[in-house]
């Protein structure tokens, strides 16, 4: 007889037991100041500012909330992260903060079904970071008179990393000469990289098949705490 109110009891432990346990933390996303307001998000998170490698991943917005799409492992510059606000030119540091991704490029062709802007890499193909030219931080092709090309990259010579990349829009619409150019989200090379971003080949397929220029994707970079803490962008 006694037995339905035995059960009951246990049901009723059970769920306070439940409703006792903290809930997991939000999705990163949802932790960040800002998403850039699209509905599609990269974020490449470090554990620490001299950190050389860590994790990126895309996410969709799916009813209200953030959902990964997919994730890889990411390196950054071979002297770490640094703020991309103060960011000096030529320090081999990875600028942290929430951009654009303007347009991809690539030595090989775009990945069937692209949506997202693409630029064949031929062999006139430069991007000038040379801080005296009218150029700075710009794809040139040719390469003009007014942009050295010792201060410049010629993007058909890095046929791993260029075989494809999208261009972050760091110090890109208004550049300031001095702080950086050439900074990409590109295929992994032999170590770490010299500013940019990067993740396996296949990942980087999987992005730029994902990506979606109308939904507006844009990526923070960042660490997992302290002044350059992914969660401030």
């Amino acid at each position: 007889m006694h037995r339905p109110l035995v059960t009951a009891s246990v049901l009723l432990a059970l769920a306070g037991s439940l409703a006792a346990r903290p809930a997991g933390p939000p999705p990163l996303p949802e932790r960040l100041a800002h998403t850039g307001g699209g509905t599609q998000l990269i974020t490449a998170q470090a554990p620490r500012a001299d950190s050389t490698t860590g994790t990126l991943t895309w996410w969709d917005r799916r009813g209200g909330g953030w959902v990964a799409a997919g994730s890889a492992p990411a390196r950054f510059g071979a002297s770490g992260l640094t703020e991309g606000a103060t960011r000096v030119q030529g320090t081999n540091t990875t600028p942290t903060g929430l951009y654009d991704l303007p347009y991809a490029f690539g030595i090989e062709a775009a990945p069937p079904g692209m949506r997202y802007p693409y630029r064949r890499v031929g062999e006139g193909a430069w991007w000038c970071q040379d801080n005296t030219s009218r150029s700075y931080n710009r794809w040139v092709d040719p390469r003009p008179a007014d942009c050295r090309p010792e201060e410049a990259e010629h993007l058909v010579g890095y046929s791993a990393q260029y075989a494809r990349a999208l261009v972050i829009g760091f110090n890109y619409h208004r550049p300031v000469r001095g702080r950086g150019a050439g900074i990409f989200l590109h295929v992994d090379g032999k170590g770490a990289t010299a500013g940019c971003v990067s993740v396996p080949a296949a990942a980087m397929g999987r992005i730029l098949a994902w990506a979606d220029p109308a939904r507006r994707p844009h990526i923070a970079v960042g660490t997992a705490s302290g002044r350059t803490a992914i969660t401030r962008y």
